[in-house]
């Protein structure tokens, strides 16, 4: 067994990790970085839960599926006719693969371009010394890795229902939503929140009949309550039957199918039977085999790595970001964490603002908002305005064919500082990086009023709704 020396060692090569290790490698330090995710083939597949069965392969059964309705029931208006429309699921597995792949290879070429060392395998903690810290991966190549700072982008998994584990084949985690090889008749969700509803859009446009069984009385809760309940309406109208207020009971899995009995938000006994069951309650750190108790890393009650405001953790030069430690658990949280904690170990000032981390849910209509809410200003107390803007008077919206949502803007009652961007309808995941910018730059709305968008375009919304909260809109 050899024993490699690094200024830096990432474990993890998901968004976080590959991040830091090539913004590390940016300013001069010798990196490696461990990743143990395979391919079907055994060979290395960096990227993390994002790339291999999280936010990329999903995106891209989004952009499938979307294609598929658009053909069955939007091109005849434009005078597109389509004759046997069918179905080729493999084909578009086959496309979901590639696009993942391909992620892959560019992580794996973006190592190389930056001379980062990159060991396929599981890495942890084997032993502390006076400034250092023993690595050990163990892979097709067992090695010790020796660094001077260790970054853990170690993420995250699928959170199990108790009695309900996954198999993968009828009770699903978004590993096996993903991969499905037959559109199943009835299909359940249970869990209302970004992965539930992404991937129950994806198999109710390609033909499922979908429900959705959601423990909370409210939808989409993190979510501003008028954008949550348009986009409810809107889901419902195209046919995905959300059930709140729900406490699930007994899961039984059979041969072919899963029955689930549960109460219903009246008090009722239910039971449904599926399919396949698609279990979707939110996601638990990766913390196992870290080795952590080598080493005395804390963890936190709930098994999250303890951080400070840094990223740092109880042990000297040892850090943590992304899905492993506190705050949202979303992809670019990881990157900006990884950027500022390799600044960080250089000396400079590295940086994450939690309070304008965009928030996008890639449904159609999309949801992205950044911000507070206006539930949440009320219960602050802060004093504020608000103006909204449908998309149905937007002329590129209606070019689209796509008028459904609004844009809707919260500013400061007395500074008129933007303090919240809400946003459901079309491209909102794209829409909302002008209100990211705005909200960095502590823009008030009447500078997003003032500015001039290209007409006609998407981002006009955007500005009408800034115009609305001075009740001052020109086109509705």
């Amino acid at each position: 067994m050899s024993t490699k020396q690094f200024d830096v060692v990432v474990i993890g090569a998901g968004p976080g990790g590959y991040i830091a290790a090539i913004r590390a490698a940016q300013l001069g330090f010798s990196v490696a970085c461990v990743d143990e995710w395979s391919n079907a083939k055994g060979g290395a597949a960096p990227g993390g839960t994002c790339t291999n069965v999280g936010c990329i392969p999903s995106k891209a059964l989004l952009q499938s599926s979307e294609h598929f309705e658009h053909a069955g029931h939007s091109f005849a208006e434009h005078g597109i006719d389509v004759a046997g429309l069918k179905l080729n699921l493999g084909q578009m597995l086959k496309r979901k693969d590639t696009v993942v792949k391909q992620n892959n290879d560019g992580i794996l070429y973006l190592f190389k371009k930056n001379k980062i060392a990159f060991f396929h395998g599981r890495a942890a903690f084997a032993a502390a010394a006076v400034g250092t810290y023993d690595i050990s991966v163990t892979g097709a190549a067992n090695e010790t890795l020796t660094a001077k700072h260790v970054v853990i982008a170690t993420g995250s998994n699928a959170r199990e229902l108790p009695g309900a584990p996954f198999d993968e084949k009828l009770i699903l985690s978004n590993t096996g939503a993903l991969t499905i090889d037959a559109v199943p008749a009835k299909l359940g969700v249970i869990g209302a929140g970004v992965i539930g509803l992404e991937m129950g859009s994806v198999w109710r446009r390609l033909g499922s009949d979908v429900t959705v069984l959601e423990g909370l009385p409210v939808f989409l809760g993190a979510v501003d309550e008028q954008i949550a309940k348009e986009a409810s309406k809107l889901f419902i109208k195209q046919g995905l039957k959300i059930n709140l207020g729900c406490k699930i009971g007994a899961i039984t899995p059979g041969k072919k199918d899963v029955t689930v009995e549960f109460v219903d938000a009246k008090g009722e006994a239910q039971k449904a039977v599926f399919d396949k069951l698609i279990i979707s309650i939110g996601r638990t750190p990766n913390t196992n085999g870290l080795g952590a108790d080598k080493v005395g890393l804390q963890l936190d009650e709930r098994g999250f790595i303890a951080v400070d405001g840094d990223c740092k953790t109880n042990l000297p030069n040892v850090w943590a970001v992304g899905d492993v430690v506190r705050g949202p658990m979303l992809a670019h949280k990881a990157e900006e964490e990884g950027v500022a904690v390799a600044e960080r170990i250089a000396g400079q000032h590295g940086h994450t603002n939690f309070n304008t981390i965009p928030w996008v849910i890639y449904t159609s209509p999309e949801i992205a908002w950044v911000g507070k809410t206006e539930q949440t200003l009320k219960a602050e107390g802060i004093a504020y305005k608000a103006g909204t803007f449908p998309f149905m008077a937007n002329g590129r919206a209606r070019a689209l064919g796509d008028t459904s949502g609004m844009v809707k803007f919260l500013a400061d009652a007395t500074t008129d500082e933007i303090l919240g961007v809400h946003i459901v309808g079309p491209m909102a995941s794209e829409l909302i990086s002008e209100a990211v910018v705005a909200m960095e730059f502590k823009a008030s709305a009447e500078d997003i009023a003032r500015i001039c968008h290209a007409h006609p375009s998407l981002s006009e919304a955007t500005k009408e709704a800034a115009l609305a909260v001075d009740k001052r809109t020109l086109n509705f």
